[in-house]
């Protein structure tokens, strides 16, 4: 597991527990926090995931 992963892995457990606090108190406010948080983990870890497909090097496959 790489750094990245272990990072927005955590973001992610962090924001879903925001959102379960900020549901048992209702604090709207720390509420939408983790809900942010818990969208904005899993976009950013799908654009960075597609970046490193798009960028991916072929085998170079012309050579005789």
């Amino acid at each position: 597991m790489s750094k990245t992963d272990l990072i927005l892995l955590i973001v992610f457990f962090l924001g879903f527990v925001l959102f379960l606090y900020g549901a048992k108190f209702y604090d709207a406010v720390i509420g939408y926090a983790g809900i942010y948080l818990f969208i904005g983990t899993i976009g950013a870890y799908l654009l960075i995931y597609i970046y490193k497909e798009l960028t991916k090097k072929t085998p170079d496959t012309t050579t005789h």
